[in-house]
């Protein structure tokens, strides 16, 4: 982008310049500062998170965006052990009706310029650590200004953007293979602040007539005899002068101006380090309270994991507490099974030992009843005997017999005869005899 080749660059009315210039003369402005106050000034360190520098500056309502990038890349030939700078700027079309795209015209490159020489010079940029393999690779620091809104006072609000730019950037880490010296970045790591020796910014005052302004706005710049640029670093050193106009100036509103120039310089430098340090302390106030979120969120998960351990625990514990509690019913179940497994045994013993004791009582009882047996059931009884003796005899005889003769047979048949009828008149006097005794016990 740049800016129109156009002279002048903004046209205001006549009735307008006359009274800027009228107001300037009487010490006055149309803002209402005085004719060394500066604009209120607004900066905004870190404005692009994927740079490894960057800041938003407000000078009034003038806007411009700096951002910082490194990248690998070959050494000047001269300065072999040293880093490389390099600072283009870019004026974008939406920042004045006067911009318009294109490549970048002389009021681009003089801004550009401006800004290089008063680091450069002043060597504010330790160039010496930039380097990665000596002569042949090292850091390249990009300096890249944007132009959002154009109000006036381009090369302050540029310097200021840069300083604050630079203060917050990072060097990448950078992973160096000893075989083949390649170089591998890693982006998402830094390693270290970029390594600064000095701050340093511009401060411009106008003229107009005999009078010297600080800031000069858009409408003002329209009005000016010239201006000068000063570079200043915060020891108060001057890195540099520039004057644009057509107008001449003195020797002694060349020191007047110095002396403003340095001591609002300085006072700058110190706004800007006061914003940069806020930004930091925010930063880190806004780690340390995403660390603190981070660390509840994983104390919340530990204690919802603890709970869920303890309630696997309890869990546990109440299952093992019912197992035993079941094993334990069981067990008992089973001693009284067995206990009423072993009372039936045990009262069939106890049976048996009564049935024999009862048989044992009993056998007394039988014999006392055998004895009480009516004589006719002990007849019978002798009867069957005696039959049985009968027939065994009669079958002795009967072996004995064979072979002998019949007429001794039918002796010993008549003899047997004989005895039997004797025996018989015998045992029915016995059994006379018996009941007899029988009636008379009865009686008794």
């Amino acid at each position: 982008m740049s800016v129109t080749p156009s002279s002048p660059d903004y046209i205001i009315p006549k009735l307008k310049a006359e009274t800027i210039a009228s107001l300037i003369k009487r010490g006055t402005r149309l803002d209402g500062r005085g004719l060394h106050d500066i604009r209120q000034v607004e900066i905004i360190p870190n404005y692009l998170p994927k740079a490894d520098g960057s800041a938003l500056v407000k000078l009034g309502n003038t806007q411009v965006l700096v951002g910082v990038k490194l990248e690998v890349g070959t050494p000047y030939p001269d300065a072999p052990d040293q880093g490389v700078i390099i600072v283009s700027a870019e004026f974008v079309p939406m920042a004045s009706p006067v911009f318009e795209p294109g490549p970048p015209d002389e009021n681009a490159i003089e801004l550009a310029r401006v800004i290089d020489r008063s680091i450069r010079e002043l060597g504010a940029i330790d160039l010496g650590k930039l380097v990665l393999i000596p002569g042949k690779k090292v850091w390249v620091v990009w300096i890249d200004i944007y132009v959002l809104d154009h109000d006036g006072n381009l090369v302050d609000a540029s310097s200021i953007a840069t300083l604050a730019a630079l203060l917050t950037a990072k060097i990448p880490k950078a992973v160096i293979s000893e075989e083949d010296e390649q170089i591998v970045i890693d982006k998402t790591t830094h390693v270290a602040q970029l390594p600064l020796l000095k701050k340093v910014v511009t401060v411009t005052v106008g003229k107009l007539g005999k009078a010297l302004i600080m800031d000069p706005d858009l409408e003002e710049e329209s009005v000016l005899d010239t201006k000068i640029i000063f570079a200043i670093s915060e020891d108060g050193k001057i890195a540099g002068i520039q004057k644009s106009g057509p107008s001449s100036v003195t020797k002694d509103e060349v020191l007047r101006a110095t002396d403003i120039a340095i001591k609002k310089g300085q006072e700058l430098i110190r706004v800007v380090e006061q914003a940069v340090k806020a930004a930091v302390e925010q930063a880190e106030t806004k780690e340390e309270k995403k660390g603190e979120e981070r660390r509840e969120v994983f104390e919340a998960k530990e204690s919802v994991s603890k709970e869920a351990t303890e309630g696997e625990e309890v869990e546990e514990t109440f299952e093992t507490t019912e197992a035993t509690k079941k094993k334990e019913e069981s067990e008992g179940e089973k001693v009284i099974e067995e206990k009423e497994a072993e009372e039936p045994a045990k009262e069939l013993e106890e049976e048996e030992v009564e049935g024999g004791s009862a048989k044992k009582e009993a056998a007394p009882t039988a014999q006392e009843e055998k004895e009480k047996q009516p004589a006719e059931v002990k007849r019978e009884e002798k009867e069957r005997k005696a039959k049985a003796r009968e027939g065994e005899a009669k079958e002795a005889e009967e072996e004995e017999a064979e072979g002998r003769p019949e007429k001794e047979q039918e002796e010993e048949a008549k003899e047997e005869t004989e005895a039997k009828k004797a025996a018989s008149g015998e045992e029915s006097s016995k059994e006379k005899k018996s009941s007899s005794e029988e009636n008379l016990n009865s009686t008794q």
